[in-house]
């Protein structure tokens, strides 16, 4: 882990990373792609430890208060946060300025915040994301093994539910081969049923992107935990950006039909929508 003083971290779309690498260890991750110009080692971990104090200017100076959004790119709740408290500090911040505020995460460590979630919903809106890969957790600890399994994250997103936040589920990637099964897709749809979730973001094309540093390190762990799947991912799909999986078509309609049935928002549009759209009409009747 090193820090850094950060220039900015409000993205135009409000978004901020306050890290920059991960440690969660999932073996797909598209942060790892050698596009994004990392010039560390990815589990190096970059904090920008200034990212509060931007953050506070950039707020103090936005005419229009709106969602921020923070996991994007890298998790909001790596394991330097349970020291670190800077996103615990951004949220204070958001909640001091009576901006929303949309996380989306993996870690149970979300739990922590989940007073200042409450307060900032209760005044503004606060949206909580939570990705599930897969509802088979023994599978989990080999795709995403330094954090918690899908059961726990389900927990956090009941408990969420119970605090009155609103939660979406990430069902992606999806892995060919690997979780790309009808019973994997019905699966994490009762999950986020049960949840009360919003909806599931996910993508019509069913499966996952590979790019050049990303490649290398999903097929060293292919090698380690589905030996045989290397060679029928290099025959496949060769050195292509999508993946889509081989039953694409067919899990897609599986996904559509049980969320539709579980009253989940599947179109996903409509959830960004949903994330972004910032409560004014309530804030106005404060004045």
């Amino acid at each position: 882990m090193h820090t850094v003083q950060a220039k900015s971290i409000l993205s135009q779309s409000n978004g901020i990373n306050v890290y920059r690498g991960c440690t969660h260890g999932c073996i797909y991750c598209d942060s790892r792609s050698v596009c994004y110009g990392m010039r560390h080692e990815f589990t190096d971990i970059e904090v920008k430890e200034n990212a509060p104090e931007l953050l506070e200017a950039a707020l103090r100076s936005k005419r229009r208060r709106c969602m921020i959004g923070t996991g994007a790119m890298c998790d909001p709740y790596l394991h330097a946060e349970r020291e670190l408290n800077i996103t615990r500090r951004c949220l204070e911040l958001i909640k001091k300025y009576d901006f929303g505020a949309a996380v989306q995460t993996k870690s149970d460590l979300v739990m922590r915040d989940i007073d200042l979630l409450c307060e900032i919903n209760r005044s503004t809106k606060a949206v909580v994301q939570m990705t599930l890969t897969t509802c088979d957790d023994d599978l989990c600890r080999i795709v995403e093994p330094n954090v918690c399994t899908t059961s726990r994250r389900f927990e956090v997103l009941c408990e969420m539910k119970r605090a009155g936040i609103p939660t979406v589920v990430w069902m992606c990637p999806i892995l060919p081969y690997i979780n790309d099964t009808a019973e994997n897709i019905l699966g994490i749809v009762d999950y986020a049923a049960r949840a009360g979730s919003y909806g599931i973001i996910t993508f019509g094309a069913m499966g996952m992107t590979l790019r050049d540093g990303d490649r290398q390190y999903y097929y060293a762990a292919l090698d380690r935990h589905f030996p045989q799947l290397r060679s029928v991912y290099e025959s496949r799909y060769g050195d292509s950006y999508e993946i889509p999986s081989p039953k694409a078509r067919e899990l897609w309609h599986v996904f559509v039909n049980a969320c539709k049935k579980a009253g989940l928002k599947y179109d996903t549009n409509e959830i960004f929508g949903y994330i972004h759209q910032f409560p004014e009409a309530e804030q106005l009747t404060l004045f």
